[in-house]
């Protein structure tokens, strides 16, 4: 089963502050102990919302509105995620618990397993381009 540990921004990651030295060992070291237990997936930071974009779509199905960030922290952004996959719910929530979070929240939340053609999207990547170089291989 798959989780994503979603870390939600603070008044500090919006404003670009890094953690202490000491924060990022401890991040470093649990996403070490992520890989080597053969769990994780992936695990990427986001930048500041001041650098994102927001298209709004209405419910009349008009025109969609863009927003530019910076977005209000009450909002729940985003700052970081976490991908991992794991046996059960239970190990997934005792890896979240583990996480050194100095400040702010994690949400945990399920992936939907159905969703294939999403997960082979590499494979259909690759596929695509084989099939570009034999026509052009053809056409040679």
């Amino acid at each position: 089963m798959r989780f994503m540990f979603i870390v939600n921004a603070t008044g500090y990651s919006e404003a670009g502050v890094n953690y202490s030295q000491e924060d990022i060992d401890a991040m470093i070291a649990y996403k070490k102990s992520l890989a080597s237990a053969g769990v994780l997936i992936s695990a990427e930071e986001l930048h500041p919302s001041s650098t994102g974009i927001r298209i709004m779509y209405p419910s009349d199905s008009g025109k969609p509105e863009i927003l530019a960030g910076p977005f209000p922290v009450d909002q729940e952004l985003i700052a970081e995620y976490i991908l991992i996959d794991v046996n059960s719910e239970d190990v997934a929530f005792n890896w979240a618990l583990r996480m050194p979070v100095p400040m702010g929240k994690i949400e945990v939340r399920k992936l939907k397993e159905d969703q294939g053609f999403l997960r082979d999207s590499g494979t259909l990547v690759m596929a695509a381009d084989l099939e570009d170089q034999l026509n052009m291989l053809k056409n040679f």
